[in-house]
């Protein structure tokens, strides 16, 4: 129950539209551009298979794309990422990685760099 002024208006309650729903998009790039990317299906979530699956079809996409040198990934420390199968994965598919640091206060220079404050988020077709 709300207290309020019998002459105050009325609070305004919220609607959650479609285009409120949360959209999880895998992006990998580099100095020259985006490299690899892609979209989650609603109602997925991110596992270990899902995310070798994404590092399978980005080592696709590196053998493609020629580089002048190699590719290194620099994960954060999210569960699929860190996980012995995941590990294991990118082993085999020899993906080299730069340890992300724990608990960095920081924004990750690739984060800022991909949507930095300054920058407006383009919009796109609505899914």
């Amino acid at each position: 129950m709300e207290y309020r002024h019998k002459t105050s208006p009325s609070p305004r309650k919220f609607k959650v539209v479609a285009s409120a729903r949360k959209v999880l998009f895998t992006v990998f790039w580099d100095m020259e551009g985006v490299v690899h990317m892609g979209l989650l299906e609603q109602g997925q979530t991110v596992n270990s298979e899902r995310y070798i699956s994404t590092l399978q079809a980005l080592k696709l996409r590196l053998r493609s794309v020629p580089r002048d040198k190699d590719s290194i990934l620099q994960p954060d420390n999210a569960r699929p990422h860190t996980s012995r199968q995941t590990q294991d994965a990118l082993r085999q598919l020899e993906l080299t990685t730069l340890p992300h640091p724990a608990y960095s206060p920081d924004l990750a220079p690739s984060d800022y760099y991909f949507v930095s404050p300054t920058q407006e988020v383009p919009e796109g077709p609505s899914l």
